[in-house]
Formats: C-alpha cells, sequence, structure tokens
C-alpha cells in the first residue's frame, strides 16, 4: 500500500503502440504541454521492429501527471485540461 506522500513517485503506463511514429508524436503532445514522459520498447535496439507487434511501445508518466497526460492524449485541449 504506497503512503500518501508518495504521489509522484513510480511511471505509469498511459498508453502502447505499436509504431514508433505514433509513440513520438504521443510523447511531444505531452512535452509540448510540460508533461514529462519515457517510452519503454523491446525491439532489439531497432533492429526488429516487427517486434512491436508483439511488445507494444509503452508511454509512461510520473503519477501525478497521469490525469491530464490522458486527457492530452484524448484530444482535449490544455484549458479544458484541470491541473489541480
Amino acid at each position: 500500500m504506497a503512503d500518501e506522500g508518495d504521489d509522484d513517485d513510480g511511471l505509469y503506463v498511459i498508453r502502447s503502440f505499436s509504431n514508433d511514429v505514433d509513440a513520438s508524436l504521443a510523447e511531444a503532445v505531452l512535452e509540448a504541454n510540460g508533461i514529462p514522459s519515457t517510452r519503454i520498447s523491446d525491439d532489439a535496439g531497432g533492429m526488429m521492429p516487427w517486434l512491436h507487434s508483439l511488445h507494444p511501445i509503452r508511454l509512461m508518466v510520473r503519477r501525478a501527471d497521469v490525469e491530464i497526460a490522458v486527457s492530452l492524449l484524448d484530444g482535449n485541449t490544455p484549458d479544458e485540461t484541470s491541473q489541480d
């Protein structure tokens, strides 16, 4: 069970992608809105991109950013998304 003080600790998967282009676009949307993110993929260092069909690229953000990140990727504008 997590402590209440742990809200910003840890990374959470918010989306999975079958190709690098879609993952990069989503990451760019988050970056443009000041949300740090990271992509986790297993494609043998880019040598076997077909592995994404077996192991999708995962886009991850901090717990504190999950709600706003998902909202932005769902197509909401920053004005429509609350950062409270």
